[in-house]
């Protein structure tokens, strides 16, 4: 004779295997037909996922929003077939989908300020007011854009840091975009009686020897006059990645070239006159 907790066991496990073999027996069709709908479906998504890839690779769309675009596509195909499976096999998705749609909506909330990072991330993919490679500055940082993400936009500057901002900081936002290139601007003042023609024609010469973007010509010319003289307006374009460099390289060529050609840097100059009482 079986001890009882032994037999109670046997008679449970019975009852397992008996509501087993009923639910095959009644649901065996609708659980094969379930998988073979799903598997399907995934084949489907798969499919339909490689073709809208290739659309995009055929247009030369940015590849950030072809892997968004083909990987909502997937989801969604997937979604749907999952819904239908369930549906063969007896299963009711409706408050399944309630509350899915309520956790959607807390989770919304929850992480609104990610979502919109990821919805400013869309724009600027699809309306393309830079790509990567171009300068920009906004929010008072400037920058070579490295790569376009959907939550955030990385630059990097002269010295190699890597900047990252977040892209619900840039929709919106001003942006100077000025491609590869960064502008050099500086004023220079000569005396009054220094000529400006000779002063224009040695930074000229300087700069076109120097100049590194051949396609954004150098302008130069009188600012303005003042109380040291005449000032003379010097703006010229040189790659972002060699800023300073490039800058200081040319300040002291522009020197050299207005001191060779005997033209007198202006400086501030303060006249004391002292009065004898006696």
């Amino acid at each position: 004779m079986l001890n009882p907790s032994l037999q109670q066991e046997l008679d449970q496990l019975q009852g397992v295997y008996e509501l087993i073999t009923e639910f095959l027996v009644n649901y065996s069709f609708q659980l094969v037909g379930a998988t073979l709908i799903f598997l399907a479906g995934l084949w489907l998504a798969g499919k339909v996922a490689k073709l809208v890839s290739n659309q995009f690779e055929k247009h030369h769309i940015d590849v950030t929003l072809s892997n968004f675009v083909t990987n909502l596509v997937r989801i969604i195909i997937i979604v749907m077939v999952a819904i239908i499976a369930l549906g063969k096999l007896g299963i009711s998705v409706t408050p399944m989908v309630a509350a899915i749609g309520a956790a959607s909506l807390g989770a919304g909330l929850a992480l609104q300020g990610m979502l919109a990072n990821y919805a400013a991330g869309i724009t600027i993919i699809v309306t393309r007011p830079f790509v990567v490679g171009n300068t920009i500055s906004v929010q008072g940082v400037t920058g070579v854009v490295k790569d376009i993400h959907l939550g955030l936009t990385m630059l990097t500057n002269e010295e190699g840091e890597l900047i990252s901002i977040p892209n619900k900081h840039i929709i919106g936002e001003i942006i100077h975009n000025s491609n590869a290139s960064k502008l050099v601007e500086s004023q220079i003042n000569i005396g009054h009686k220094g000529d400006p023609e000779v002063a224009i024609a040695a930074i000229n010469q300087v700069l076109s020897q120097y100049q590194t973007q051949a396609e954004l010509s150098p302008q130069i010319g009188i600012n303005a006059f003042n109380e040291l003289g005449i000032e003379i307006g010097v703006r010229y374009w040189v790659a972002t990645e060699r800023y300073f460099q490039e800058k200081y390289q040319l300040n002291l060529a522009i020197y050299r070239a207005l001191k060779q050609a005997n033209i007198q840097i202006s400086c501030p100059i303060k006249e004391i006159h002292v009065q004898n009482s006696h």
